[in-house]
């Protein structure tokens, strides 16, 4: 039923534009390392080329995405249609963490909405591209963006956010390194 791509196609990247999330999976080297898999929302996602694409990555409680990219640089990322005809499209591939404040993130941040506790991008470069049917996954209506993450940023601050993710998301459940250390 699946097929493989070369590249995005238009018809892909059309249905890309529509999607409201996304689901994001690393892991670690180590066995006993912890797999991660992380939904992602909001306007965060984009094509930056024919095998390309990236997304905003948000401050949050961990760090097991960054810490497992920069161990490894392996990540797999999943699109699933909840409206309209099912459809299921996977990214297989290797990324580059740009963390807020540095030049790599200055020189790619044009491309995004930037929004309040933005703490990093990733850019991946498409190893693999494939699609499924998805004829089970069920349809669900979106009724719109949560707030919370955005409201928690604003209130707090850009340094009060700073001292979130140094204290929250400078190493993984695993203890690998995450954020780099701004102190």
């Amino acid at each position: 039923m699946g097929k493989t791509y070369t590249k995005i196609e238009e018809s892909i990247a059309s249905w890309l534009s529509q999607q409201k999330m996304f689901f994001v999976s690393t892991a670690p080297l180590s066995q006993d390392g912890l797999v991660n898999c992380s939904p992602k929302g909001m306007d965060t996602f984009r094509m930056l080329g024919d095998r390309k694409v990236g997304y905003l990555d948000m401050t949050g409680s961990g760090v097991e995405t960054i810490a497992h990219l920069k161990e490894n640089g392996r990540i797999f990322i999943m699109l699933c249609a909840f409206e309209g005809a099912p459809q299921i499209i996977r990214f297989h591939g290797k990324v580059a963490v740009c963390e807020k404040g540095g030049s790599e993130y200055r020189d790619r941040i044009a491309a995004f909405e930037e929004y309040p506790g933005t703490r990093s991008i990733i850019e991946i470069e498409i190893d693999r591209i494939s699609d499924s049917c998805g004829f089970t996954v069920p349809l669900y209506e979106f009724k719109e963006d949560r707030g919370t993450l955005l409201k928690w940023a604003s209130a707090k601050g850009s340094d009060g956010v700073s001292e979130y993710q140094q204290d929250k998301n400078l190493k993984s459940l695993d203890g690998l390194p995450g954020l780099e250390s701004k102190v």
